[in-house]
C-alpha cells in the first residue's frame, strides 16, 4: 500500500522548487469566518461598503488566511507526516493583495537542509514559499524553517 507522506531529511535537495496545485479559490465564507475567528475586527475584510471607500474598491482577503493556506498547500507534498515542527516564519510580504473568487497556489524552493546539531534523527530544512494568483501574479511570499524526521533512525 502507497502511503501518501512528506519528505525526510535525506530527500530535500538544494534548489529543487515544487509547484502545489490544485490551488484554493478563496470564497467570502473563507474571508469572513477567517477573520472573525481570529478576532480581526478590520473593516477592509468585512466591510463591503467601507472597503468600496478605500482604494482597492473591495474587501482584501485577511493576508493572515493568504500565508496559512500558503504554507497548508505545501503540506501534502512537502511535510505530511514528517514535520516534528515549525520553527519559525521570516521575510513574509504581501506584494499584492488577495480578493474573493481569486484562486490562490503555492510554489516552494528549497533553500538548506542540514541534519540537527541537537536532536539525532531529525534535521532543519529552510524554504521560501510564493503564493501565486491565477493570474501568475505574487500575492504573498515566506521563508519557512521546519524540522523534519530523518529517514534514517538516530543512531
Amino acid at each position: 500500500m502507497i502511503e501518501q507522506r512528506g519528505l525526510f531529511l535525506e530527500e530535500f535537495v538544494v534548489g529543487e522548487r515544487y509547484a502545489h496545485r490544485p490551488g484554493r479559490t478563496v470564497t467570502d465564507a473563507d474571508n469572513v469566518l477567517f477573520t472573525t475567528l481570529t478576532m480581526n475586527p478590520q473593516a477592509l475584510h468585512l466591510d463591503a461598503a467601507y472597503a468600496a471607500t478605500q482604494p482597492f474598491g473591495w474587501p482584501l482577503v485577511n493576508s493572515m488566511w493568504t500565508l496559512a493556506t500558503l504554507v497548508g498547500l505545501s503540506v501534502g507534498q512537502l511535510t505530511q507526516g514528517t514535520l516534528v515542527a515549525q520553527l519559525g516564519l521570516t521575510d513574509v510580504s504581501f506584494p499584492a493583495p488577495l480578493f474573493v473568487g481569486d484562486t490562490l497556489t503555492a510554489e516552494t524552493e528549497i533553500v538548506s537542509v542540514r541534519p540537527s546539531a541537537s536532536r539525532p534523527g531529525q534535521g532543519v530544512v529552510v524554504m521560501a514559499h510564493t503564493g501565486l494568483s491565477q493570474n501568475d501574479e505574487v500575492v504573498a511570499t515566506a521563508t519557512r524553517t521546519v524540522l523534519v524526521w530523518a529517514q534514517e533512525p538516530a543512531a
